[in-house]
């Protein structure tokens, strides 16, 4: 709306309201709004997702028939709520959705008066780590990539393209500095934008949800095109003509600038900002899985690399023995390798039926954790009780 009325000439946002803000510009006789690059993506989907409140006993998302569940309409959160009906098979009727806000869904989730709660980054993981609500559902588990970047408004760049080109510019070097520096840049994010630094390592950090990448894919635009249809049986927009208003010559100027490659960069797609990789700071060893490794973060201290889940769990034993407060402490799903907070996670230690520490693994869902315990004769653990399984250094 701030652009259409001229008030803002640059937005940033994810793909499904990207697609709705050039829908909405296209209505128009005369003004049109154009994508000119991206700003970063998840490639599996990661960064929408559906939680409800910590409590209730609701683990998967078949448990949803019948609920009440809010999502902000319109937006890639609701997209992904969408296509997982569409995928089970199931008609919209399967729950009551109404539309909220996030921090409207936030408070609903909190107070309990909404069973459930979909959204974009960074409110289910916010909620998460404020303690009140559980992660059910990822956009992962959608199998659409999730994207965002920069929409400009068209005459906008016709009087000023070295503005966009600036701008541009600025958006590679910025997203570098993320990468070579994610501890400092979540550090002052948070400065910022008031999300705490715990909840943005979570995309920005080794091993995070986002590859914080420019370039304008093929692969993408054949996501935007089908996030289109989604919008368009939503009934929210009338029609969206994709490849008409993607205009990579800018990104391409600044990477020109810059003395960097486009086409190179534009090829390569990656999970994660960064990978998850150093020595484990109790033995030493190097991290060889990412998916059976984990970090501390510790109030005043850098954030630490293990290479195993059983000497994750001795630092923080070590954290609450010597009263060293917990910033976060951060896990990866073994299926997936989607990184989580380890307060959030489910974890299996051992097999034959014994608890041992050696063999920890960690789980986003209760139901892959379970199923995986009865297969190779483990047991479920919650942090609390996977930390006092213990191991000497």
């Amino acid at each position: 709306s701030q652009m259409l009325a001229g008030k803002l000439d640059i937005g940033v946002m994810g793909d499904y309201p990207l697609l709705v803000n050039i829908a909405r510009f296209q209505e128009t006789n005369s003004l049109r709004s154009v994508i000119v690059s991206m700003t970063g993506y998840n490639m599996h989907g990661s960064g929408n997702s559906i939680v409800v409140p910590a409590e209730a006993p609701i683990h998967k998302f078949e448990e949803l028939r019948g609920k009440k569940v809010s999502v902000p309409f319109g937006s890639a959160a609701h997209g992904m709520l969408l296509k997982a009906l569409v995928d089970r098979g199931l008609t919209p009727d399967f729950f009551t959705m109404i539309n909220q806000s996030p921090p409207i869904g936030a408070t609903s989730i909190q107070e309990k008066k909404i069973d459930a709660h979909a959204d974009f980054c960074p409110w289910g993981e916010l909620m998460e780590f404020k303690g009140f609500a559980r992660k059910i559902f990822d956009g992962s588990q959608a199998s659409v990539a999730y994207l965002h970047g920069p929409v400009i408004r068209k005459d906008f760049l016709g009087k000023h393209p070295e503005i966009v080109v600036a701008y541009l510019k600025a958006i590679i070097e910025a997203n570098e500095w993320i990468t070579k520096n994610p501890e400092e840049a979540t550090t002052k994010q948070e400065q910022w934008t008031s999300i705490p630094k715990e909840v943005l390592y979570l995309y920005f950090g080794r091993g995070g949800f986002l590859t914080l990448d420019a370039t304008i894919k093929p692969k993408w635009v054949e996501v935007l095109k089908y996030d289109a249809t989604v919008l368009q049986k939503m009934g929210i927009i009338k029609q969206a003509d994709v490849e008409g208003f993607i205009d990579d010559r800018f990104i391409r100027q600044a990477y020109r600038e810059l003395g960097r490659d486009y086409t190179t960069d534009q090829r390569v797609m990656v999970a994660g900002t960064s990978p998850m990789e150093g020595k484990d700071a109790i033995t030493g060893v190097p991290i060889k899985d990412p998916r059976t490794a984990g970090e501390l973060w510790v109030k005043g201290e850098p954030i630490k690399p293990y290479a195993s889940l059983a000497t994750l769990m001795t630092a923080l034993r070590d954290a609450e023995q010597t009263s060293r407060a917990v910033n976060a402490a951060y896990v990866f799903d073994q299926p997936t390798g989607l990184k989580l907070f380890a307060h959030r996670a489910f974890y299996v230690a051992g097999g034959s039926g014994k608890a041992a520490i050696a063999s920890l693994v960690a789980f986003a869902w209760k139901e892959e954790a379970e199923t995986f315990a009865t297969r190779n004769g483990g047991k479920v653990l919650s942090l609390e009780e996977a930390k006092k399984l213990g191991v000497a250094k």
